[in-house]
């Protein structure tokens, strides 16, 4: 019986919207590794993301408030200050889920409406689709954020309402 030889295991393929949601946080020297994957993600934000990945995200921002960013993913403007004091400590899991959650969103708007800048001033205004609430305010809960990816999958195919 001729044994067949096993391929090499490969290294996965880093998926690039893991790549842009991940440089949204500060890229590897702030998350770690790209994850090549759901799965990958999960377990990063399961380990924590740490605080300094907030800190990031919210200096990127041009035209979205940082307050509004920080009702966004849960946070208090008091309590970003002291995390900030820690920048290698970890979030919670519910935090780094939501810091995750909202890179996410920001991430796939930038891709449909071309630039960051054209992404966060969509987030800031008032959306026809939405019953005239703005995106980012309805990304406070789970049900909202389902509603905003709903509506941003029909704009990026032409279905508006």
């Amino acid at each position: 019986m001729v044994q067949q030889k096993q391929p090499a295991k490969q290294r996965p393929q880093v998926n690039e919207r893991f790549r842009h949601i991940a440089d949204l946080l500060g890229g590897p020297k702030v998350v770690g590794k790209y994850p090549a994957d759901p799965l990958a993600a999960h377990e990063m934000l399961v380990r924590g993301l740490p605080n300094m990945a907030v800190k990031h995200l919210l200096a990127g921002m041009g035209s979205l408030a940082r307050e509004t960013v920080e009702s966004a993913i849960g946070m208090s403007a008091r309590t970003r200050q002291r995390r900030e004091k820690y920048p290698t400590e970890s979030l919670s899991q519910d935090q780094a889920g939501r810091t995750w959650k909202f890179a996410e969103v920001l991430a796939r708007a930038t891709s449909v409406f071309g630039s960051r800048d054209a992404a966060e001033k969509w987030l800031a205004e008032p959306a026809t689709g939405l019953d005239q609430r703005r995106p980012i305010d309805l990304l406070t809960t789970p049900a909202g954020v389902e509603l905003v990816e709903d509506f941003l999958g029909r704009i990026e195919y032409g279905v508006y309402t």
